[in-house]
């Protein structure tokens, strides 16, 4: 787990989420149990947190629920996906989380498929 809390940079506390997206933390909850946000429970209180970086201008990176579902699909655990997006791929060129927000959704998704085969 340390590498993960390691290739993020910033990590939202759930009631910052809510606080940010402007909604209740149950819902920020029924977001993270649909797979259109992931969080892990980081630093020595292990608190669940999210990824700043899966935010944008307030809202939620439109590409990102796809994406979280297909690498779902491809059997990743919530570690391991965020753990996928955060980590620089010299092919790309940058993190995938980047290229998500860059909005290349499609070339990230293709990516997260082939994982699963």
């Amino acid at each position: 787990m340390n590498n993960v809390e390691n290739l993020v940079s910033e990590w939202l506390p759930l009631p910052d989420v809510s606080e940010l997206l402007g909604v209740s933390v149950t819902k920020v909850h029924s977001l993270l149990e649909g797979r259109a946000l992931l969080a892990l429970r980081i630093g020595e209180r292990k608190i669940r947190s999210v990824p700043a970086a899966f935010f944008m201008d307030g809202k939620i990176l439109d590409s990102l629920k796809g994406t979280l579902v297909v690498l779902g699909d491809a059997a990743f655990s919530d570690e391991e996906a965020i753990a996928w997006l955060f980590t620089e791929d010299d092919s790309l060129p940058g993190r995938p989380v980047d290229a998500l927000r860059e909005g290349r959704k499609t070339e990230i998704r293709r990516r997260a498929q082939a994982l699963g085969w």
